[in-house]
């Protein structure tokens, strides 16, 4: 249990540092936000949890072709919010958008030969 905490707490404290960071500089956050910090810790944990090489192989590729899918969002949601169409209605929309975008992928990835 106390593993789980420790896990938990620092994600968290990783997502408030760069929350913290972009209210001072949204740049700098961005630049903070973008480094694959969290894949990099995901890949520790399962490395501890389970040291399965093949796993953290299989988990590293995954992560590659959904992030794919997913950077459209960070070019709609702030052309939508510089276009007025508000903060919830913009990240709902942009959210729409990144699933839609993995479900293509979902169904793409496999006709092209590649199995996550």
């Amino acid at each position: 249990m106390t593993y789980l905490i420790v896990k938990a707490a620092l994600s968290g404290i990783l997502v408030m540092i760069i929350s913290e960071v972009a209210r001072r500089s949204p740049g700098f956050g961005g630049l903070i936000a973008s480094l694959p910090l969290v894949s990099v810790l995901g890949i520790i944990w399962l490395w501890r949890d389970t040291s399965d090489l093949e796993r953290i192989a299989s988990h590293s590729q995954a992560t590659f072709w959904f992030v794919l899918p997913s950077l459209p969002m960070f070019l709609v949601f702030p052309m939508m919010l510089r276009h007025g169409l508000g903060f919830w209605l913009s990240i709902t929309l942009s959210c729409l958008l990144t699933m839609g975008l993995y479900l293509v992928t979902l169904w793409i990835l496999p006709r092209i030969g590649i199995n996550l």
